[in-house]
């Protein structure tokens, strides 16, 4: 009787936390998607003479940043709490989607230094600081993840030391990505209305405020999601014991 009780301790990642990741997932990318599809005109860049690239180009921006980097690196971290399998499958797909992001981060930062105006004018304030920071250091991450967890060579005691800094720096990254995305959100909409293009309670705003309430909430929930220790009890649980049947064969 008391074999079994262990098994229940070991059930599958608790529903609500996925299933609110998922609600707040969806509702970010639906109002994402109808700022930058009904507000086009929002989007143009400051010259003069803005060709149909540089719209294109500066729209894309907020759909790569928010659906491509901050999403999808939010559905690989929540990755092995719902994926039946083994472990080095979760891995393999956890590193996949976590490639996707980067690519989507670094061609979303590429898009704001293409264009008339060059890099220099666009690195000018504290959200295209923190962007670029934030793509670095998740890039860092991405590397020092593939390193020392998907190859193969790497030995228990390694991991077991890095895989603290790993979810902390992971866990810390995403954090700073939704919070470069609310100071970009922020400075788009400031200077809407400075401009008098957008006021303070048309739809435009609405939108915008709402979006920044939505990755708030996404966030809260993905970070909880990852650090409960229930998870974190199960997945020791695992790691060790797959280590100690290598090791034993």
């Amino acid at each position: 009787m008391f074999l079994n009780k262990p098994m229940a301790a070991v059930s599958p990642p608790l529903v609500p936390p996925l299933l609110f990741a998922r609600i707040s997932g969806i509702l970010v990318a639906a109002l994402v998607l109808s700022w930058a599809l009904l507000f086009k005109s929002s989007f143009l860049p400051h010259s003069s003479l803005p060709s149909q690239e540089d719209l294109i180009f500066a729209v894309l921006h907020p759909l790569l940043m928010v659906i491509g980097f901050i999403l999808i690196s939010g559905e690989a971290i929540l990755i092995h709490r719902w994926l039946p399998g083994s472990r080095n499958l979760k891995k393999s797909v956890h590193l996949c989607l976590q490639g996707v992001a980067l690519g989507c981060g670094v061609f979303g930062v590429w898009t704001k230094f293409h264009g008339q105006d060059g890099i220099v004018a666009n690195f000018f304030s504290l959200h295209s600081w923190m962007g670029l920071i934030c793509v670095s250091l998740f890039g860092a991450q991405w590397l020092v993840g593939f390193l020392s967890f998907w190859h193969r060579g790497e030995v228990r005691t390694t991991r077991a030391k890095v895989l603290p800094w790993h979810i902390f720096l992971g866990l810390y990254t995403y954090g700073l990505a939704v919070a470069t995305a609310e100071t970009g959100l922020l400075e788009k909409l400031t200077f809407l209305q400075s401009r008098r293009t957008a006021s303070k309670h048309c739809p435009e705003s609405m939108i915008v405020n709402s979006l920044g309430l939505g990755l708030v909430l996404l966030c809260g929930i993905v970070i909880l999601t990852a650090v409960s220790p229930k998870y974190h009890a199960l997945q020791t649980k695992l790691m060790y014991s797959s280590d100690t049947k290598c090791l034993s064969s």
